[in-house]
Parts: structure tokens; C-alpha cells; sequence
């Protein structure tokens, strides 16, 4: 891959990201929870949609228990920001050695072994960024992307990502073909799930009962490819002690031809991820903002 070229402003954050990561992860873990106290408190954007997306989703939840779980929810928002540092530090081996034990190692020691390809879907749970080197470290690797709109933070992030020679390929035209033909060698792909695709791109299924736009590439490169689909996170464990890698099998149907089939069975994998570590999952993203029906109901009126 092709060493990417960094502006100097971004080359000085990446800098200042490096040499943060020097800090033991219990101190980076503070601070984060720190400023995960400071959004709660502003009251702005982060907290109302992550107040508003509990509602959604645990609407037999009484307002105290949604509230604890909110705040919850953004100190560990604010945790995923700081541990980046110790992840991006220039030293993946260092970061690795944060990982204190694996769930499901079979899982994806058998699907390699099947020779097929793998599908890794990983939802924005816990630390994703570590789950990447975690990974690559066993295999190559191919993860999807959506670049961002600021093409020298696209920059940032393939130079930050790149430090195990991960392939990073664009969610688009001959990205996307790239990934068949990785599958179809035996590879392995990791996807990020719950991102929103656009309208017109997706499939409405639902995901914790309500309706949420979910994307068709999961489903279409494993039934094209007969690869295998798991599931996968990062668990971060209290205190600063390390992380926890998850693997878990794709619920049945996640390969269906019937796409609102394959997607709602991709919600459901989805789904039990977060369940075993609810708060951090990003409940300050907007996931269902876009609406199955024209003039549905805004779910984040004033919410912009």
C-alpha cells in the first residue's frame, strides 16, 4: 500500500495521538470518562441522541435506569477517543499486548481453516480500531471504509490503520470488486456493519424493533462467495486492565437471497454483540434518522 501523504496539521495531531500514547490506558481511561462527564453536562447533541436512542430501544425502561445508562454510555464514548492514542501509538505490538483473552478463537481458527473466506463483521462496539491489528495480526486483511468528507483526515486514518499493513478498501465501485475477489481466494474482509448506508443503497430490517436503514454488502458478498460471517468485538474491561476480543457465528438467514431477511438476521448479530456490553456501543449515532416511508415521523427532531 502506498505510504499516505499527511498535511502538517495532521502529521502534528497524529504526533501529539503518538505521544499521548505513552500514558498507562487507566490514565487515558480517566480522562476519557472525564470528558465523557463534560458532554453529559453540556447537554448538547452526544447525550440527547444517545438519551434519545435508549428511549427508543428500552422503552420499558423508566426514565432513571435509561439515564444511568446514558451517562454510562458517554464516559465510554469519551473512553474510545482517549485509548486511541495507546492503539495509534506507532507500536502495535505494545497494543496488542492489551488483548488479556479471547471468546470464540475457534470460530475464526475454523473458518479459516475452511478455506471459503470470512466476512469479520464488526460493529462500532467497544474498541474496533484494536480489533483490526488484532486481526491482521492472524491473517491478511482486508477492512472496508467510508472515507470522510475531509480528504486529509482520510490521510490521518490510512497512515494510523496502516501500521500492520491492513488493505484499506473504499466502500465503492472497484473496492467493492476487490472484496469478491478476496473472498473468493479464501480471504478475509471486516466490515463495520451498522453504518447507515444511503437511501436508496439499503434495506430497512429491524434492529432492537424498530426499523433502521442496514446495508446489502454483507449479505451479497457471502451468498455470492459462500464465504463464512462472524461477528466480533472488543470488549474494554474495567479500570484500564486490557480488552477482551469476542467472536461469535452469524445468526441463520444472515446469507438469505431475500434481503430484508439477511439484513434483519444482520441486526440480530448485531444486536447480541451489544447485549454483552451495552454502554459501549455508539448510542451517539444517529441510526435510525432515516425513515422507511416518506413522511415518516423525524425520530431526532432538533437533534442536528
Amino acid at each position: 500500500m502506498i505510504e499516505p501523504e499527511l498535511t502538517w496539521p495532521m502529521a502534528t495531531l497524529l504526533a501529539g495521538v503518538r505521544l499521548a500514547g505513552h500514558l498507562p490506558l487507566r490514565v487515558l481511561h480517566i480522562a476519557g470518562s472525564l470528558f465523557g462527564g463534560v458532554l453529559w453536562l453540556l447537554n448538547g447533541r452526544a447525550r440527547k441522541v444517545t438519551q434519545r436512542n435508549l428511549e427508543l430501544v428500552l422503552p420499558h425502561e423508566d426514565l432513571a435506569t435509561r439515564s444511568r445508562l446514558a451517562r454510562a454510555a458517554l464516559a465510554e464514548t469519551g473512553k474510545s477517543m482517549t485509548e486511541i492514542a495507546r492503539i495509534w501509538s506507532g507500536n502495535p505490538q505494545r497494543a496488542l499486548a492489551l488483548v488479556r483473552d479471547v471468546r470464540g478463537g475457534e470460530l475464526l481458527d475454523a473458518a479459516l481453516a475452511s478455506e471459503r473466506g470470512v466476512v469479520i463483521c464488526a460493529p462500532h462496539l467497544g474498541c474496533w480500531e484494536l480489533l483490526n491489528y488484532w486481526l491482521a495480526a492472524r491473517m491478511p486483511l482486508a477492512i472496508v471504509y467510508r472515507p470522510p468528507k475531509l480528504a486529509s483526515l482520510e490521510a490521518l486514518l490510512l497512515k494510523a490503520r496502516g501500521a500492520l499493513e491492513v488493505e484499506q478498501v473504499r466502500a465503492e465501485g472497484a473496492g467493492v470488486r476487490a472484496l469478491y475477489r478476496r473472498l473468493a481466494s479464501g480471504g478475509a474482509v471486516g466490515i463495520l456493519p451498522d453504518q447507515q448506508p444511503k437511501q436508496g443503497e439499503g434495506q430497512f430490517a429491524p434492529f432492537f424493533g424498530i426499523e433502521a436503514l442496514t446495508m446489502v454488502l454483507v449479505s451479497r458478498l457471502a451468498h455470492r462467495t459462500g464465504a463464512q460471517v462472524l461477528f466480533a468485538f472488543t470488549e474494554r474491561l474495567p479500570r484500564g486492565a486490557g480488552f477482551r476480543i469476542h467472536l461469535n457465528s452469524a445468526p441463520d438467514g444472515v446469507v438469505d437471497s431475500e434481503l430484508r431477511v439477511a439484513c434483519s438476521a444482520l441486526n440480530a448479530g448485531v444486536e447480541r454483540c451489544v447485549r454483552e456490553a451495552f454502554v459501549q456501543y455508539q448510542w451517539h449515532y444517529k441510526r435510525y434518522s432515516r425513515r422507511p416511508q416518506l413522511g415518516d415521523p423525524e425520530l431526532y427532531p432538533d437533534m442536528r
